[in-house]
């Protein structure tokens, strides 16, 4: 199973939380864990392959920041953000397909079902966490059409082949320059306005599932409550996004318990 990821020195330690929830959760017998990055150093990749034992071989991806010169930065956000979104172009060209994953996840169900779907014509799998009227706010705000949803971009399922065909470094810059002042999530804006329409809907709350999420889902009316034993049964990925994180202080939330396992 392919696996990938993108970080600054600063993601290390989460991202040995994620991979040991994938190890005991995952379901697969081995895999490759992709991680682009600029400024790892040979140490902290070297800490984090002596964690690990041969059902994880990690491939550490150095990227040339010159490849994002023109492109703008955000206060918030590190030039990484890019590194996902330019992905299909930096991968060695024989893979096909690949599971991306932000570093604030936990897996804590088998990959297999997702990682093995059909992506029935689209270029990736993905979730959306926004209810209609903010969908339709942020299709305004970017420019997208009434029929694309808003993407979470912090579980992907690639296919990479498809995506090669797409992906374009050079409308990724124009449309961030051009659309600077609308971004508020920048990965997320461009990954919706750019390629939204290329998207299979997965469930959020197996694939994708925050505080927030199950918080709205259980208190909309009509909706059968999922309490922490339906997570840990059915649920694949919890994902932290947000400033609610549970390493944080004054973190408020259930999900919490998963993280602290692989902490």
């Amino acid at each position: 199973m392919n696996l990938l990821f993108s970080i600054t020195p600063s993601f290390v330690p989460l991202l040995g939380s994620c991979l040991r929830s994938i190890l005991k959760n995952g379901g697969a017998d081995r895999y490759t864990a992709y991680i682009l990055h600029s400024g790892l150093s040979p140490a902290a990749c070297r800490t984090l392959e002596a964690q690990f034992g041969p059902r994880l071989e990690l491939r550490f991806l150095p990227v040339d920041e010159r490849l994002f010169d023109g492109f703008p930065e955000f206060k918030r956000y590190p030039r990484q953000i890019y590194y996902r979104l330019a992905a299909p172009l930096l991968l060695p060209p024989e893979l096909d397909r690949i599971l991306y994953l932000d570093v604030d996840t936990v897996v804590i169900n088998p990959l297999g079902p997702l990682y093995n779907a059909s992506f029935d014509g689209a270029c990736f799998m993905a979730c959306t966490n926004t209810r209609k009227l903010l969908t339709r706010v942020n299709q305004l705000r970017l420019g997208a059409g009434e029929d694309v949803p808003y993407i979470n971009s912090g579980v992907l399922m690639m296919d990479l082949a498809a995506l090669r065909r797409v992906v374009s470094m050079e409308q990724i810059r124009r449309y961030a320059n051009e659309m600077y002042d609308r971004l508020v999530l920048p990965d997320q804006d461009i990954l919706t306005a750019l390629y939204g329409d290329r998207v299979k809907l997965l469930d959020s709350l197996v694939y994708n599932l925050s505080d927030r999420t199950l918080r709205l889902y259980n208190a909309t009316p009509g909706n059968e409550k999922r309490d922490l034993d339906w997570v840990r049964r059915h649920t694949v990925i919890v994902h932290y996004f947000g400033r609610n994180k549970p390493w944080k202080a004054h973190y408020h939330g259930v999900l919490g318990t998963f993280y602290y396992e692989f902490a």
